[in-house]
């Protein structure tokens, strides 16, 4: 079975194709740097000849909020209709928990507008939306930093190891399309001003957290509910300290 990896250069997408190649998989990493631009169409046909799967796990250059919806809706449009074209059987596409929770968010509006146009497709498919990656725990941080004191809202997360988000899309891309929508999230939940503590901890470094209810995420406030799975996700097995403890090895 031939699997194409939209994004197969990145994080989560190198992570993917190492696992199916290493299960026997013919599997192609498909990425700019590779002569694959969904946004141009370069390169399109040729990669997804032959292909049964496609697992999107693209992102945008820009966070800018034009910039990004642009780029999903764009690339999207461009990668479905390759897809028609070549008679691909299964349509994988990583999204996030809470993209239709948060609509002050430009980046989770651009997110929903790319699953909006899967749904709208023919092509079989399955969405799964994760949680925040534990990767990505630095950058939020940052965002919230005013001259050195970070202000975040206590309202839980759910946060998930990129590894754990990888297994799960590629246990997906070797199944059964369910035309809907998966979750999967960390195993453990937290306040977020809390485990921005942990995290700071880790690195020695001394800024300090101020737990605001007010305090915007990327443009929203948060609730309980906004960043946490529903009752029937998968549920990954990492837990936060052993990965703050990997990382501190490393």
């Amino acid at each position: 079975m031939k699997i194409v990896v939209i994004g197969g250069s990145g994080l989560i997408g190198s992570n993917i194709v190492n696992r199916l190649r290493r299960d026997g998989h013919e599997t192609l990493a498909a990425s700019p740097s590779t002569g694959v631009n969904t946004v141009s169409g370069e390169g399109l046909g040729e990669a997804l000849a032959g292909a049964q799967v496609v697992v999107d796990v693209a992102n945008s250059p820009s966070f800018e909020d034009r910039a990004v919806l642009e780029f999903f809706e764009t690339s999207g449009r461009h990668l479905l209709a390759a897809e028609a074209a070549a008679g691909v059987k299964h349509h994988v596409a990583l999204s996030i928990v809470g993209t239709d929770r948060l609509p002050d968010n430009g980046y989770f509006r651009a997110k929903l507008a790319q699953e909006n146009l899967i749904k709208a497709s023919k092509i079989p498919y399955t969405i799964l939306r994760a949680t925040q990656f534990f990767e990505f725990m630095e950058g939020i941080i940052n965002s919230a930093d005013d001259g050195g004191t970070i202000r975040l809202s206590p309202a839980l997360i759910q946060p998930i190891s990129a590894d754990d988000v990888s297994a799960a899309l590629a246990d997906i891309a070797v199944g059964t399309p369910v035309n809907g929508t998966l979750e999967v999230g960390g195993p453990e939940r937290f306040p977020l001003d809390d485990i921005a503590r942990r995290f700071l901890a880790m690195r020695s470094d001394k800024r300090q957290v101020i737990a605001d209810v007010h305090a915007r995420y990327f443009g929203s406030e948060l609730d309980d509910r906004s960043l946490v799975t529903s009752g029937s996700a998968r549920i990954s097995p990492t837990r936060f300290h052993d990965w703050l403890e990997r990382m501190a090895a490393q």
